[in-house]
């Protein structure tokens, strides 16, 4: 009788063990998992901002989340030895921001072989097919946006320049291509005499590109469009030494308090602005949502608003603009 009794309950053991759902087990270990989300850089309101709502997730989600990116939004080697670092330290997914669609592409690949689940935000690979989720805004879209801006401020004539960021930069590339593109089709006589300088991935690159810019085309430019947070900020200071500001219509991308400043002051004239507490905290729950079994979007859209001097006091703006990111981090 004892050995029929030692089978039955051995089998049990088993049936407990391999016989529950993924999502079942998850649950129960679900305090433990540890999510680690790397941004292109730390240093920018930006990802400040998308770090407030990766730690309100955190927190919804029960899970503990760790974020450490480069000083500098243009450093492809210590994104990649970031993620080295976590892999080796065996966390369960890993969120992270490519500074360089295709030189991540393999780094995040080979993390994803090891089993963790691998969820990519803000800016794309070359290839996504073993991301979980792609996590962003829709930044074509927003070049476009910014074009149709630009096109109605100039009334559809006059020299623009766009200052680009970095090579590489998927994000940003669409947005220069968005913007380009469109403004080619619905403003014909708006000629571009500069479209081929990059600013970087600081406020002080893009400022010296931008006098050097400004030094050329003072006389000339009539509009000038940035697809970043730094281009944006250091076009700004650039045109404010120039005794420009105000007098070039300028649309940039992204937003912190400079730039929110200017456009109170009328010297910058709109704003693509993303949802980046959004954006941080979708990453982390699609991340959970990936651990716990269950069905992640393979694409999330986390938006982005045009916002001028004109619109820029709405409640629906103010909440965009001024997120409570006290609330989660100390700046």
């Amino acid at each position: 009788m004892r050995k029929p009794l030692l089978i039955f309950l051995l089998s049990i053991v088993v049936a407990f063990t391999f016989g529950c759902s993924p999502k079942e087990k998850a649950s129960s270990e679900s305090d433990n998992f540890r999510i680690a989300v790397i941004p292109k850089a730390e240093s920018h309101i930006f990802w400040k901002t998308c770090q407030a709502g990766a730690l309100k997730a955190a927190q919804e989600f029960d899970v503990d989340v760790t974020w450490k990116g480069p000083d500098i939004g243009d450093d492809r080697n210590a994104q990649i030895q970031t993620i080295q670092r976590f892999v080796v330290k065996g966390v369960d997914a890993i969120a992270v921001a490519p500074v360089d669609g295709d030189v991540l592409t393999k780094p995040v690949e080979k993390a994803a072989q090891t089993g963790i689940k691998m969820i990519v935000f803000d800016s794309g690979l070359k290839r996504h097919d073993q991301v979980e989720s792609f996590v962003a805004t829709d930044n074509y879209k927003g070049g476009v946006l910014c074009a149709r801006k630009l096109a109605e401020l100039l009334n559809g004539k006059g020299k623009v320049i766009m200052l680009r960021v970095m090579e590489g930069g998927m994000s940003t590339t669409k947005r220069e291509t968005g913007f380009l593109t469109t403004l080619k089709e619905i403003a014909p006589d708006i000629e571009l005499i500069s479209t081929s300088e990059y600013g970087g991935a600081s406020v002080g690159s893009a400022q010296k590109k931008a006098q050097l810019l400004l030094n050329k085309y003072a006389d000339q430019v009539d509009g000038i469009f940035t697809p970043n947070e730094n281009t944006t900020e250091g076009m700004l200071l650039a045109l404010q030494q120039q005794g420009l500001a105000g007098k070039v219509k300028f649309v940039g991308f992204d937003a912190n308090q400079p730039l929110i400043d200017g456009m109170k002051q009328n010297i910058l004239h709109a704003l693509a602005v993303q949802n980046p507490f959004e954006m941080g905290y979708l990453s982390v729950k699609a991340a959970y949502q990936s651990l716990m079994g269950e069905k992640v979007e393979p694409r999330i859209d986390t938006g982005v608003t045009i916002i001028t001097p004109g619109n820029m006091d709405t409640p629906e703006s103010q909440q965009i603009l001024s997120p409570d990111i006290d609330k989660w981090i100390s700046l």
